[in-house]
């Protein structure tokens, strides 16, 4: 089977799950045809995934959250305004989406989370069955509970969701426990994809705060507790491409340029995890038996972080205070049975995808009315 691939680049997490489903799809006899990747002006698309896939890759003009001013939290009213505004480069990027998936003779497109994958579906109608995956769409699962949060903001955000699986033929939403299968809603619940390099690691307690930011700004948060605690080593991961590979603040705190070999290596040895909780990195850590501290930097990672608390991951903080993550870590035990879901998901994902194998397919394309 021909698979095409169309990815959100913003963060790692969908980047890092299309390099998994590239190696699962080729090892079992599928053939990745293309990888397209949305690409923003606030963000560059990390060198370990232009090293790990094999297809071709190529970028299209995607939106994105803009960040505030400080740098750390999205903010929602300047991200809308200035979409509205590239509205045009959007339409050209689905006419280009819709142009590959016929020129590469796709037969199957899975869409990591891209908003634009939905809309071409939606407006251009391509005639190849598209499956979508991410930990997103566990959110318009019928049992799935949110965090109290801003209701507008959790309107968007299943919104935006709906949108991005629009056309589509089936949701396999990435969850940390088991849940029965929502067929009202297409969804079925499958384990998180991580890489094997993850399953390489060799958990080790070391001695240091391992972190990533996918907002620069919350580095001023580190820096103030740093000074508070020089003599905690703090080794915390950014996307911040206009620095040297490594900032070395002093003998105790750097900052290091997103690479995914170090940043694995770095969070094997690590004492505890903070990040701004992305479910991918949430989910490696899990794994690695790692103590998280989870500091939300929009409405999406909020719902990240409760799921992953109510699974005993870890704790939840609005500002990167590492007293109360050395506090938790004191007292934390890791969860066995996520360590075993995380291990079958070769199995379970693969046999949801060649449901959609040309051979296979009985499937009949969403109407897109029940999707708005």
């Amino acid at each position: 089977m021909k698979v095409l691939f169309v990815v959100q680049g913003e963060g790692r997490g969908h980047l890092t799950q299309a390099i998994t489903m590239e190696k699962l799809l080729k090892g079992n006899g599928h053939e990745v045809v293309e990888v397209l990747v949305g690409k923003s002006e606030s963000r560059r698309l990390p060198g370990f995934f232009i090293r790990s896939m094999h297809a071709p890759i190529r970028q299209f003009t995607s939106p994105n959250f803009l960040p505030t001013h400080a740098n750390k939290r999205a903010n929602l009213s300047r991200s809308v305004a200035y979409n509205l505004l590239k509205l045009p480069e959007y339409f050209e990027s689905m006419c280009y989406i819709r142009q590959r998936i016929e020129e590469t003779g796709a037969e199957l497109v899975i869409n990591f989370y891209e908003l634009l994958t939905g809309l071409t579906y939606f407006f251009l109608r391509p005639n190849v069955p598209q499956i979508c995956i991410g930990h997103q769409y566990l959110f318009l699962h019928k049992d799935f509970k949110f965090p109290k949060a801003n209701r507008f903001s959790l309107f968007f955000l299943n919104l935006f969701t709906k949108m991005t699986s629009l056309g589509a033929s089936h949701r396999l939403a990435l969850s940390f426990r088991p849940m029965d299968e929502d067929a009202e809603r297409h969804i079925t619940v499958v384990p998180p994809l991580l890489r094997s390099d993850v399953f390489r690691q060799e958990s080790r307690q070391g001695d240091y705060i391992h972190g990533y930011m996918v907002n620069s700004g919350f580095s001023e948060s580190i820096m103030k507790w740093h000074k508070i605690h020089p003599e905690m080593p703090l080794r915390f991961f950014w996307d911040h491409w206009e620095e040297e590979p490594v900032k070395k603040i002093d003998g105790t705190l750097s900052f290091y340029q997103l690479d995914d070999v170090e940043f694995l290596r770095q969070m094997a040895g690590c004492k505890a995890y903070a990040s701004t909780a992305g479910f991918e990195s949430i989910c490696e850590a899990m794994y690695l038996g790692k103590p998280i501290m989870m500091v939300p930097a929009h409405i999406e990672q909020e719902c990240n972080a409760f799921d992953a608390e109510q699974n005993g991951a870890g704790i939840i903080d609005g500002n990167f205070n590492l007293d109360n993550l050395v506090d938790f870590a004191g007292r934390f035990r890791p969860n066995r049975e996520f360590r075993r879901w995380v291990e079958s998901a070769e199995y379970i994902i693969l046999n949801e995808i060649e449901r959609f194998a040309p051979q296979n397919s009985l499937h009949q394309m969403y109407m897109v009315e029940e999707f708005v």
